[in-house]
């Protein structure tokens, strides 16, 4: 409500020349001269009178706006559970209130002001940018709207706006506020926690018969079947028209040969890299090392330096940034070796070539059947449209989808189906062909009914016939015996896993220590440090989070882990204030919060001018605007 009254106090009058006035004034309620005289009123707030062509308007823009959310045009049943009805009071009683307020003030606006606010209105603007007296008027009678009338609403609108201004915008969230809000989002933690699991308690066995029955009555809905669709479908892509033996051998060739360099792998070798801080340095060390028969690797060693820090990687010629090491490490032979002293973008370096692996190009022949199916495939491309309208001509004459897919020699496929593309044993159906394509539509049409193909794309099209519905069920205990038995296993490890982490933590606030628990179990006292209250990891999830900071410093926690299984047993050992990452925009959140203070002042303030004024509803004229 609080949004779209600010909002239109600065935009009223832009909304109304785009054509959207009628939604304006639903927010802010319409003088009675915009909708004619009336002696009965919807809406009373004060001396102030909403009539039933206000409320109407107000009710259809809350009604329109959720129904483009949905997507859908929502029933009248359905407005009701939303609430629209009670959000076009709120926000009528709101302008309302706030219209009575300004009267009571004597506030008002010298008709200079008004003039300027018009006139400054980009709306209003013709090409060069001046008020366009002639824009002004047709740009009003589009909309169907008087110029006095509007004029006296753009007043009332400007005489509002001080009001919500001075409160909202007008206040400044005090320094203790911000401080306090920065005290409570720099506060951290250290914690020593363990982490319980399934195997700090004891086994639970498997439930007898009766003791699971009664366990499924009570959560059966949690194994009811959804919806399903049994229905045929005929997919239409480039591989199942593609035919290969209508590529001869010399299209193979001829592509093969203008593409031999994309089947050529190039030469790689494996190089590693010792620099020194000059040449003559560089040149001692290599004449040590023939001197001493020292190895490459001795050599490195005797630089103070381990394998891991020379080691390049394996490169081709071309991956070689720098061209001096790229000649030189393939100027060896193929047995590798050491090189002289190279003279690199970035000082004198040794190198050692290892791991050569020569280039190779695949054969012809080892390529000429993949490349004849990609010739056929890009063919086939251009021969699916040909296919798609033999198809569509053949089911049109009255052929069935697999008489026509029999005549195209194309493969008909039946399958039942969830919404979510799994079959009745809630397992993925597999090779479905683009299941977020193909589904929705499946489960829009009614058995029997006429389909268009589903487009897939570049990719193809696939036909469906829905032949059965299937309805959403309960299913009997007996079906999903071996699930339900894991699930209540698994209900009972938490139960029990949580009264185990409660039970410890009693011992610890009767002043046991972590590390004595810890080694009962068998299990390592952990440390977090530095935790704030929005940080999460894959241990402290949401919830653990909270818990550790549900008390003061020296308190014994126990909560769910992230990952919804495992249970922590904490101790907050510290509490200190050290801002988290990203202070800046944690500033600029708190700065937020605190401004939104004024909005909760101007909320305030228009529930309290509502109860001195009053509101008053005509309940049976809302029913009949509602209807209208």
């Amino acid at each position: 409500m609080l949004d779209s009254l600010r909002n239109a106090a600065r935009s009223w009058a832009a909304k109304l020349l785009l054509l959207l006035l009628v939604v304006s004034f639903a927010v802010w309620g319409v003088s009675a001269s915009l909708v004619g005289p009336s002696s009965t009123s919807v809406m009373t707030v004060g001396d102030q009178k909403v009539s039933p062509e206000e409320f109407r308007l107000a009710y259809q823009r809350q009604l329109a706006a959720i129904s483009r959310q949905f997507g859908t045009q929502l029933t009248s049943e359905q407005a009701r559970a939303f609430g629209i009805e009670q959000q076009a009071y709120s926000q009528l009683a709101a302008g309302a209130a706030l219209d009575q307020l300004s009267q009571n003030m004597r506030l008002g606006l010298s008709q200079d002001r008004l003039a300027n606010l018009i006139a400054e209105d980009p709306a209003f603007r013709g090409n060069d940018g001046k008020f366009d007296r002639q824009l002004f008027s047709a740009r009003l009678r589009n909309a169907g709207i008087r110029e006095e009338d509007y004029i006296s609403e753009r007043s009332k609108v400007a005489v509002r706006s001080q009001i919500v201004d001075a409160v909202s915008d007008g206040f400044q969230p005090p320094k203790v506020m911000i401080d306090a809000l920065k005290l409570y989002r720099d506060e951290s933690r250290d914690l020593d926690y363990i982490l319980l699991s399934n195997a700090n308690i004891d086994p639970i066995k498997a439930p007898t018969e009766d003791v699971l029955a009664a366990w499924f009555q009570g959560v059966k809905n949690r194994y009811r079947a959804p919806e399903q669709r049994r229905f045929a479908y005929v997919t239409l892509q480039p591989t199942d028209v593609a035919d290969t033996t209508t590529v001869g051998e010399e299209q193979v060739r001829a592509e093969y040969d203008r593409r031999k360099d994309t089947y050529r792998t190039p030469e790689t070798r494996t190089i590693e890299q010792l620099a020194f801080p000059n040449k003559e340095m560089a040149d001692a060390a290599l004449a040590q090392m023939k001197e001493r028969q020292l190895t490459f690797d001795q050599l490195v060693a005797d630089q103070g330096k381990q394998p891991a820090d020379v080691m390049l990687g394996d490169f081709t010629r071309d991956q070689l940034p720098d061209p001096a090491v790229a000649n030189a490490a393939f100027a060896l032979g193929p047995q590798g070796g050491v090189t002289p002293v190279v003279e690199g973008a970035f000082g004198p370096v040794v190198l050692r070539v290892t791991n050569v692996r020569p280039e190779t190009t695949r054969s012809f022949d080892e390529m000429k059947e993949e490349i004849r199916k990609t010739l056929a495939l890009s063919a086939a491309a251009q021969d699916v449209q040909s296919v798609h309208d033999r198809f569509e001509d053949l089911r049109g004459s009255g052929s069935s989808l697999e008489e026509a897919a029999s005549q195209l020699k194309l493969k008909s496929v039946t399958i039942t189906s969830d919404r979510s593309g799994n079959d009745d044993k809630n397992t993925p159906i597999a090779d479905l062909p683009k299941a977020a394509n193909l589904l929705p539509e499946v489960f829009r049409t009614d058995t029997g009914a006429e389909t268009l193909p589903v487009s897939l794309g570049n990719d193809g099209y696939v036909w469906f016939d829905v032949r059965e519905i299937i309805p959403e069920r309960e299913r009997p205990l007996a079906e999903v015996r071996e699930k339900a038995t894991a699930d209540w296993i698994a209900d009972q490890q938490r139960t029990a896993l949580a009264a185990k982490a409660e039970e410890l933590k009693a011992r610890l606030d009767k002043g046991e220590t972590l590390a004595t628990i810890a080694g009962e179990l068998g299990l390592t006292v952990e440390t977090k440090t530095g935790l704030h209250r929005q940080d999460s990891d894959a241990i402290f999830g949401p919830e653990t989070v909270k818990v550790a900071f549900s008390g003061p410093e020296g308190v014994n926690a126990a909560a769910l882990g992230a990952d919804g299984e495992s249970r922590l047993l904490m101790h907050v050992s510290s509490v200190a204030h050290t801002p988290a990452e990203g202070q800046d925009a944690g500033d600029q959140q708190i700065q937020q919060v605190a401004k939104a203070a004024g909005d909760d002042m101007l909320d305030q303030m228009v529930s309290q001018l509502q109860k001195s004024y009053g509101v008053s509803i005509n309940q049976a004229l809302a029913d009949q605007a509602m209807a209208r």
